[in-house]
């Protein structure tokens, strides 16, 4: 039985860590900003749950149940292309704060673990 050539993988790559603390900091996920894919060429700007819009303001994304249009209008203010999404996660990562502290509060407190 002849079967079809199977073609070659493709490998996507799906998503990125943006942080200014260092790997092994022991803060470094609480101040990290990620950029995730979203299909359709689409990029997603993620901070733990939320996610950032286009105006500016960071949103959990909502249950739309079966109401899809609403839940596109949220995604097409959600979502960037890829180099718009990696230059807003790098403009966002320095800006992070968590309970008051910010990350050069975690760089003065903290340092890398091995």
């Amino acid at each position: 039985m002849n079967q079809p050539p199977i073609p070659e993988p493709v490998v996507q790559p799906t998503g990125y860590v943006v942080s200014c603390l260092p790997a092994g900091h022991d803060d470094r996920w609480t101040f990290t900003v990620q950029v995730k894919y979203a299909g359709s060429d689409r990029w997603a700007v993620r901070h733990h749950l939320r996610h950032y819009g286009a105006d500016g303001a960071w949103d959990y994304e909502p249950d739309f149940g079966e109401d899809y249009a609403a839940e596109e209008a949220w995604a097409a203010a959600h979502r960037f292309d890829h180099d718009t999404a990696l230059r807003l996660a790098r403009e966002l990562a320095p800006t992070l704060t968590y309970r008051g502290h910010t990350v050069a509060d975690a760089l003065a407190s903290g340092q890398p673990t091995p």
